[in-house]
């Protein structure tokens, strides 16, 4: 086609990189994605959504940080590396704990709260493989080599939207686990699966 809109492989192969590399980085198990999978098992969609809303906003916001180069000036300071990994790890356990201790679907009532929005926001802002994960997509790509403008704000785009289909894609996962969790053992036994693995992928997450 001469009309100039044959798709251009000098910018599709870059895009296409880029959502490719997001899915495998950022949608990779971690402490954001195993939590809203977690959640999503023990208190369903509905319920978890605004606890989603929270990782996605934080998410994003660590990704406007990392575009903006905030993270790379927090992570020279002191012992900064050290404080974002405590508080991640402190907020974790938490959740970890009320996840564990979540009673069978059958025995909830309104009264058994769900994780926040606001504790969503701080495990993701908190959360260790999120700088990383998103620091090494969003610099391993380039979509626009001569306007380094335009190719921030088309991956911070494109980005914030991968941001939002992974988590809703993992809380879904979980929510299609809780047709399990009527049974007190299964529920049990799913429940304190899913936070172990969220212990566990935090932990590797602060040892990387």
């Amino acid at each position: 086609m001469e009309n100039g809109l044959a798709p251009n492989p000098e910018l599709w192969r870059p895009l296409l990189a880029l959502i490719l590399a997001s899915i495998v980085v950022m949608g990779s198990p971690g402490p954001s994605t195993i939590s809203v999978t977690a959640v999503g098992a023990a208190f369903g969609v509905r319920r978890s959504l605004l606890y989603a809303a929270g990782l996605v906003t934080g998410t994003v916001a660590v990704l406007v940080m990392v575009a903006a180069g905030v993270v790379a000036l927090v992570l020279a300071i002191p012992h900064g590396a050290r404080l974002i990994g405590a508080i991640a790890a402190v907020y974790i356990l938490y959740l970890a704990y009320k996840i564990a201790t979540a009673p069978p679907l059958e025995a909830r009532s309104a009264r058994t709260a769900a994780p926040s929005f606001a504790g969503g926001f701080l495990l993701a802002i908190a959360n260790p493989k999120a700088y990383l994960a998103i620091g090494a997509v969003f610099a391993g790509t380039t979509i626009f080599a001569q306007n380094h403008g335009l190719d921030a704000a088309v991956k911070l785009v494109l980005l914030s939207l991968m941001i939002v289909i992974i988590h809703l894609a993992w809380l879904f996962a979980g929510a299609a686990l809780s047709r399990f969790l009527r049974d007190p053992a299964t529920s049990r036994l799913i429940n304190m699966s899913l936070a172990a693995a969220l212990v566990i992928t935090t932990f590797l997450a602060l040892m990387s």
